[in-house]
C-alpha cells in the first residue's frame, strides 16, 4: 500500500521551482526572527539561578518551569501545523511573537512562582505558533535546498539560545529580574521582521493558489513511513532528554562541582550553546550532499563516547567535551526534520509541528524528571545517568534508505 498525497501550495513544485535559488532575504529574516524568539526563551533558562534564589525554588520547581514552557509548546505545535496545512495563516507569526513578548513582561514583574509559570506558558504559546509556520516558510524559500534552508532557520534559534546566558550575565544578574523587560524591545523588532515575512508569504500564497495541483508521491508504504517516524521520534527523545540535562542544569553542575560563580557558569553554558549553533549550520547542507541518514546516525550515536566521559572530566575537559557534544549533537535536528518532511510530502506544517512539539515536550519532560532526580540524588549523578541516552542513536540503522529529492 502506498501513500498518495495532495501537496499544499507551500510544498508543491508549482509553488516554488525546486531548482530556483533560495530566497536569501526571507531566509535571513526568518532566521533573525528565530534568533530573537529563542533568545527570549533562553532568558528563562539563564535566569534559573536568579529565580531559584528569589523564590527559594527546589530543582523540581526549576524543572517545572521548563516543563510548563515546553509542554505548552509541544501540545499546541502539531495542532497549529495541521490547521495551517489546510488553511495557511501568514500573519500568525507576528501574533506568536506578541505572545512571547507578553510572557517576557510577565517574567520581568512576576511576584510569585505561579506568575513565573504563567509567563513560561505564554512563551510556550508563542513558540507553538512561530515554529511550524516558520519552518514551512523556510522550506518554501529554500529553492530546493531544504537541508540548507532548515539549517539557516535553525541556526538563528540556536544563536539566540546561546546569546541568552551572556545577556543574563551582563544585564539580568547585575540589574535583577525587572531588567528582563528591556528585552521586550527585541520582541518588537521581531514583530516588525515577521510582518515583512508574512507579507511575502501572503503574496506568494495568493500568486500560487491558481497553480496548485495534486501530486501523487509514494516514497514508501504506510507501514514503512509509520515505522520510520517512530524511529525518528526515539532519536528526538534521546537528543532532547539529554540536552535538557545540559541546558537546564549545566550552570548548577559547574557551580556545585567546580565552584564557579553564576556568571562564569553562564559563560560555559554559552560555549556549549554556541557550539550547538555551529553544528546546526553544518548539519543541513551536509545532509543535502551526502543524505540525511548518515548525518542522523553520526550526530546521535557519535556523541555517546563524549557523553560517557563528561561526568568524570575536570573543568577544562568538561568544557571541551560539552563543546564537542553541542557541535555534533545539534547537527541532527535539521536532517531529522527534512527526512520526516520527505517521508510525508504535502504535510510540512503537520510534520514540523509534530517534531518541534515532540522536541519541546521531551525537553520539558526531561527537565522535570531530571529536576526531581537531582533533588533526590545529585546533579553529578544525573549527568552520569543521562550519559547513556545517546546510545539510542543505534536505532538510526533501522531507517529506510532515503529517496533523494531535488
Amino acid at each position: 500500500m502506498t501513500i498518495s498525497a495532495t501537496t499544499s501550495d507551500t510544498d508543491s513544485p508549482a509553488a516554488l521551482p525546486a531548482k530556483s535559488k533560495p530566497v536569501f532575504g526571507i531566509l535571513g529574516a526568518i532566521s533573525s526572527a528565530h534568533m530573537i524568539n529563542d533568545m527570549m526563551q533562553s532568558l528563562i533558562l539563564a535566569m534559573y539561578p536568579i529565580l531559584k534564589g528569589e523564590f527559594s525554588l527546589s530543582f523540581s520547581q526549576v524543572g517545572l518551569i521548563t516543563l510548563t514552557y515546553q509542554l505548552t509548546a509541544s501540545l499546541l505545535q502539531p495542532l497549529v501545523g495541521v490547521f495551517t496545512d489546510r488553511r495557511p495563516q501568514p500573519y500568525s507569526l507576528p501574533f506568536g511573537m506578541t505572545s512571547t513578548l507578553i510572557g517576557l513582561i510577565l517574567l520581568a514583574f512576576a511576584p510569585s512562582f505561579g506568575f513565573v509559570l504563567l509567563a513560561a506558558a505564554f512563551v510556550g504559546i508563542g513558540s507553538s505558533i512561530f515554529h511550524p509556520e516558520s519552518s514551512r516558510i523556510a522550506r518554501l524559500a529554500s529553492g530546493g535546498q531544504h537541508g540548507f534552508a532548515q539549517s539557516v532557520f535553525q541556526v538563528g534559534g540556536n544563536m539566540g539560545t546561546a546569546i541568552g546566558p551572556l545577556l543574563a550575565a551582563v544585564v539580568i544578574v547585575p540589574f535583577g529580574q525587572h531588567s528582563v523587560a528591556w528585552f521586550g524591545l527585541a520582541a518588537i523588532l521581531g514583530i516588525g521582521l515577521l510582518l515583512q515575512v508574512s507579507r511575502w508569504y501572503a503574496a506568494h500564497h495568493i500568486a500560487s493558489v491558481g497553480s496548485r495541483k495534486p501530486v501523487n508521491v509514494a516514497p514508501y508504504s504506510r507501514k514503512v513511513v509509520t515505522g520510520a517516524i517512530a524511529i525518528l521520534l526515539i532519536l528526538i527523545f534521546s537528543k532532547y532528554f539529554y540536552v535538557a540535562g545540559i541546558s537546564s542544569f549545566y550552570t548548577f553542575y559547574l557551580m556545585e562541582r567546580f565552584g564557579l560563580t553564576v556568571q562564569n557558569a553562564q559563560l560555559h553554558l554559552f560555549f556549549f550553546l554556541f557550539a550547538s549553533a555551529i553544528g546546526t549550520v553544518l548539519g543541513g547542507p551536509v545532509g543535502d550532499r551526502i543524505g540525511r541518514k548518515p548525518v542522523i546516525w553520526v550526530s546521535i550515536l557519535g556523541v555517546a563516547p563524549f557523553a560517557l566521559m563528561l561526568p568524570y572530566a575536570n573543568l577544562f575537559w568538561t568544557t571541551a567535551l560539552t563543546i564537542v557534544i553541542g557541535l555534533v549533537l545539534s547537527s541532527a535536528f535539521s536532517a531529522i526534520l527534512v527526512y520526516a518532511q520527505e517521508l510525508m510530502p504535502g504535510k510540512v506544517g503537520m510534520v514540523s509541528g509534530l517534531f518541534f512539539g515532540f522536541a519541546f515536550g521531551m525537553g520539558g519532560l526531561g527537565a522535570a524528571v531530571l529536576g526531581i532526580f537531582a533533588d533526590r540524588t545529585s546533579i553529578a549523578f544525573v549527568y552520569q545517568t543521562i550519559a547513556y541516552l545517546p546510545l539510542l542513536g543505534v536505532v538510526a540503522a533501522l531507517l529506510p534508505r532515503e529517496i533523494r529529492r531535488t
